[in-house]
């Protein structure tokens, strides 16, 4: 069973707040999130299929590695590992944050913002005001950000809005999805291009800056390797990121000889973009949606 760190109330109450910031001028969206929680005892290799056999994940990827972590300004984002304990990262991630093709130096990236389950109507999504005016927040922040390391007049929204499928079954969702690209500057670094972009602005919010502050305060939680990146990097210069979204991590011991899990601590992050007209009930609830996707094998509670 997994249950969401925070609750319902809570959740609301930060969103909220986060209104209070927006109307204020602050911020004109801010991605606020909860943490869903729960033990886990079994393979992850075994927990990733059965995930990503419903999910369809278009950026899977599952890692299992020991490793030593620890939660910045000493919030839990999981406890503090010994080099014998192990971390396992089964991401179902659907969007992209960054292609580069180095031959071409031609950058790409496809936030995503506007979610609903996936049996719903496809045009009510298409049609709603609010997520299209989220959607275009977070273009134009991507549109700078890359604009930093691309040749001037070469960034360009190559489809603004779409409106996707992503997963099956109970865990299905519709996505908006935009596509934005430029073509990097020569002499332009791996490290100048995740310098300007990093964090994926999708999971922030605009103004990137003051949004990760307002997240900061609101979330009592270290995010961790949640709404960062996870992909490849190729010899050649190119590389592909997903952002780290519908990402199970499972922390703690394993069975000697095996990769099986004892008693391990599971976390899984949901969380919704605020914009001045959201309502807090309604991104909760958005939240679960995203949520679904584990339906297939924990049993969330909603509360």
């Amino acid at each position: 069973m997994l249950r969401s760190s925070q609750g319902r109330e809570a959740y609301k109450r930060a969103v909220r707040r986060a209104l209070e910031y927006i109307r204020a001028g602050d911020v004109y969206q801010a991605n606020i999130a909860h943490q869903f929680t729960g033990r886990f005892s079994g393979s992850p290799a075994e927990l990733f299929a059965a995930l990503a056999g419903s999910a369809d994940p278009v950026h899977g990827l599952g890692l299992v590695a020991p490793i030593t972590s620890q939660g910045p300004t000493g919030r839990p984002s999981g406890p503090v590992l010994p080099a014998s304990e192990t971390v396992a990262v089964l991401s179902l991630s659907p969007e992209l944050f960054l292609a580069y093709d180095a031959p071409t130096r031609r950058i790409t990236t496809r936030p995503m913002k506007g979610t609903r389950p996936g049996d719903a109507d496809p045009h009510e999504l298409r049609d709603a005001e609010k997520d299209r005016a989220e959607l275009a927040m977070i273009v134009d922040l991507m549109r700078n950000d890359l604009g930093r390391v691309c040749e001037f007049g070469s960034v360009q929204v190559d489809d603004p809005r779409a409106i996707e499928r992503h997963a099956s079954g109970p865990g299905a969702v519709l996505q908006a999805t935009a596509t934005v690209s430029g073509t990097v500057r020569e002499g332009t670094t791996t490290a100048d291009i995740l310098a300007a972009t990093f964090p994926p602005g999708s999971v922030t919010g605009t103004p990137k800056l003051r949004a990760m502050q307002i997240i900061d305060e609101l979330e009592p939680f270290a995010r961790g390797l949640y709404c960062g990146c996870l992909g490849l990097f190729h010899d050649s210069g190119s590389f592909e990121l997903a952002v780290a979204i519908r990402t199970v991590v499972i922390r703690g011991t394993v069975k000697p000889g095996t990769d099986t899990f004892n008693d391990a601590l599971l976390t899984y992050c949901v969380g919704a973009g605020i914009v001045a007209d959201s309502d807090p009930e309604s991104e909760w609830l958005e939240t679960l949606d995203k949520a679904r996707v584990l339906n297939t094998v924990f049993d969330i509670q909603t509360t």
